[in-house]
């Protein structure tokens, strides 16, 4: 997986699921600079609620 391409699927759908969070979360200690600000942005359009967590759990 590439936290780019992660990146824009995010902020396209507006949803990240929990897999995809994880992954971040494992693999955070090998990003580059760039990859940290997009992790950064990641996280801040998810506290303002423009990213949605996606548990995949349907009502």
């Amino acid at each position: 997986m590439n936290l780019g391409s992660l990146f824009l699927k995010i902020s396209t759908l507006g949803v990240i699921t929990l897999s995809e969070l994880d992954w971040i979360t494992t693999n955070q200690s090998y990003f580059s600079r760039l990859d940290m600000a997009m992790a950064i942005k990641i996280g801040r359009l998810m506290d303002s609620g423009i990213i949605q967590i996606d548990t995949g759990i349907s009502i």
